[in-house]
C-alpha cells in the first residue's frame, strides 16, 4: 500500500478547465481525464470533495460590468456550477465512483442541500462529494466556497487544479521568461496580487493555517502525485 501524505483533500475546479478545446460549455475529454484521476485516489483510499465554478457557461462579474444588476448575474454564475457539478457526477459515476452533490441554493430534483454533517460522512463512506452553487451568496467567488467547504468537511489541502503547472510571476503562455514559484506563503499571495485564490479565500486558508497546492491538472496522475507528496505545482503555505 502506497503511503498518503493527504487522507482527506477538497479539489477546486474552475468552469475554465471544463472547456477543454470548446468555446463554451463542457468538454467530456476533460470529465474523463479528471474523473479517472479521482477514482485513482479514491481507490487508494483518499477522501475527496470537489468544488467547480461557473465560468465555461457564465461569469456574474463580468455581466454586471455590463449593466446587470451584480446579485442577479452572481445568481445564474451558481446555476453555472450546478451544471457543471451534474456533468461532471455524470462522468465519476459512469467509471464507478460512487458521488453526492451537494448545493448551497436548495434544488430537491437534482441535489442534496449542503449540510455539513452529511457531507462529512458521505466522505467517511467514500463517496465524492461535489458542492455547487458557490456559498449560495452573491459577491462571493467559488474560490471562497472552496476554502469555507474545504474547513468545514475538515480538509486537510486544497487543490488548485489549473490548465498550467503551478503560479508564475507573469503569464507562461505570453511570456518565455516567465518564473514559476515553487513555494509561496499566503503573505506573499496578498501583498504581491498573485492570482492563486481571491484575496477573500486566501485570507481564510491563511487564518485558519490550511495550505493550497496549485497545479497542472491537464496532465493525468498529477492529483494522486501530490496526495503522495510529490513536488509538482506551487505550494501555498502559511510560512
Amino acid at each position: 500500500m502506497e503511503e498518503l501524505k493527504y487522507n482527506r483533500v477538497l479539489l477546486k475546479i474552475s468552469g475554465e478547465a471544463l472547456l477543454g478545446d470548446l468555446d463554451y460549455g463542457i468538454d467530456p475529454k476533460v470529465t474523463n481525464n479528471i474523473s479517472s484521476q479521482i477514482k485513482e485516489v479514491v481507490e487508494l483510499g483518499v477522501e475527496v470533495a470537489v468544488v467547480v465554478g461557473g465560468g465555461n457557461f457564465w461569469r456574474g462579474v463580468s455581466a454586471s460590468s455590463s449593466g446587470m444588476d451584480r446579485t442577479t448575474a452572481d445568481y445564474i454564475g451558481m446555476l453555472a456550477t450546478i451544471m457543471n457539478a451534474l456533468g461532471l457526477q455524470n462522468a465519476l459515476e459512469r467509471m464507478g465512483i460512487i458521488t453526492r452533490v451537494q448545493t448551497a441554493i436548495s434544488m430537491q430534483e437534482i441535489a442534496e442541500p449542503f449540510i455539513r454533517r452529511r457531507a462529512v460522512r458521505h466522505l467517511e463512506k467514500k463517496r465524492v462529494v461535489i458542492f455547487a452553487g458557490g456559498t449560495g451568496n452573491p459577491y462571493f467567488t467559488t474560490d471562497t466556497a472552496a476554502a469555507l467547504r474545504a474547513l468545514e468537511i475538515e480538509a486537510e489541502i486544497i487543490f488548485k487544479a489549473t490548465k498550467v503547472d503551478g503560479v508564475y510571476d507573469k503569464d507562461p503562455l505570453k511570456f518565455k521568461d516567465a518564473r514559476k514559484f515553487v513555494k509561496l506563503t499566503f503573505l506573499d499571495v496578498l501583498k504581491k496580487n498573485i492570482r492563486v485564490l481571491d484575496s477573500t479565500a486566501t485570507s481564510l486558508c491563511m487564518e485558519n493555517n490550511l495550505p493550497i497546492v496549485v497545479f497542472d491538472i491537464t496532465k493525468p496522475g498529477n492529483i494522486k502525485g501530490v496526495i503522495m507528496g510529490k513536488k509538482i505545482g506551487t505550494l501555498v503555505t502559511k510560512e
